[in-house]
């Protein structure tokens, strides 16, 4: 019997992660592009989380920045955090690093107090492929809406994340590119 409430609680924290991921990208009002703009505090706070492999904080910073200053910029800002997000579970995926996958999960999931006495219990294996699936579709979803505002800056940001990605293979989602200005 403790064996299924396990398994049931497993399951209610996989749907509640995917859940919770899905749902915090908001749909901002389209805008028309913003030209060069000194960092927010959104995002050099973003950087910061980064950093710190903090990628909850480094969402919710990216989507307040996008709320209160709807922008292609922006948009690549979020989906570039989501992609960090989805590169750096394939990288302990590969490595073998199965807790800090978890710890992953438990990043992303714990939102309140609550879940300091009854955290969600996961399975690192479901939980990678269940946020990798969830933050691709808003990585793509968010990149589209950064192509409708501003393509051929949207096009610029996404060659910028390229390069980097390519000099930086194995940590690049703990940073940013330097021609970004956060």
């Amino acid at each position: 019997m403790r064996v299924v409430s396990r398994t049931r609680n497993c399951w209610a924290g996989c749907v509640f992660i995917v859940a919770l991921v899905v749902t915090s990208t908001v749909a901002a009002i389209p805008a028309p592009p913003v030209g060069d703009v000194p960092p927010s505090r959104h995002l050099e706070r973003a950087k910061v989380f980064l950093q710190a492999g903090d990628f909850r904080r480094a969402l919710q910073a990216c989507d307040a920045e996008l709320r209160s200053a709807p922008s292609a910029k922006n948009y690549v800002a979020l989906a570039y955090v989501y992609r960090a997000v989805h590169a750096y579970l394939d990288h302990l995926a590969a490595t073998d690093q199965w807790v800090r996958v978890e710890q992953v999960y438990l990043n992303l999931g714990a939102w309140h107090l609550s879940d300091l006495v009854d955290p969600p219990d996961v399975m690192a294996r479901i939980a990678k492929e269940l946020i990798q699936e969830a933050v691709l579709q808003q990585a793509e979803l968010t990149e589209a809406m950064a192509r409708r505002l501003d393509d051929t800056g949207a096009a610029r940001f996404f060659e910028e994340q390229r390069l980097w990605r390519t000099t930086n293979p194995n940590d690049w989602w703990f940073g940013i590119p330097p021609e970004w200005v956060w």
